[in-house]
C-alpha cells in the first residue's frame, strides 16, 4: 500500500498543477479572479465547498492521527494541502502513516 499511496500523492500533485499552470498562464492570474472562478458556477461552487470541508476534516483527523502515531511535523501536511491540494496531502499522509504503522 505504501507505494500506491506515494504514486497517488505524486498524481495528486501533478494533475491539479496542470490546471493551475493554465490559470497562471491566463490573462488575469490574480487571487481575486481565482477566488471568483472557484465559485463561478453552481457545480464549481459545490466542488469547492466539498473540498474546503473535506480539507478541514482532514486537518482534524490527521492532527489526531499524527499525535497517536507519533508522526511529528503534522503541519507539513497542512502546508501541502494549502499549496498543492488535498489530492496530494491525503495520500502523502497515508504514505508516511503506513511507515509508522509498521514500526
Amino acid at each position: 500500500m505504501k507505494q500506491l499511496y506515494l504514486a497517488l500523492a505524486i498524481l495528486g500533485a501533478v494533475i491539479p498543477y496542470v490546471f493551475f499552470v493554465q490559470f497562471v498562464g491566463s490573462a488575469e492570474p490574480t487571487l481575486d479572479v481565482f477566488l471568483r472562478q472557484l465559485f463561478s458556477t453552481a457545480p464549481a461552487g459545490g466542488v469547492t465547498a466539498d473540498l474546503l470541508i473535506t480539507s478541514a476534516v482532514f486537518w482534524i483527523w490527521s492532527f489526531r492521527e499524527a499525535r497517536l502515531r507519533a508522526m511529528g511535523r503534522w503541519w507539513a501536511y497542512v502546508v501541502v494541502n494549502l499549496l498543492i491540494g488535498l489530492s496530494c496531502a491525503f495520500p502523502l499522509f497515508l504514505y508516511f502513516r503506513e511507515g509508522r504503522m509498521r514500526d
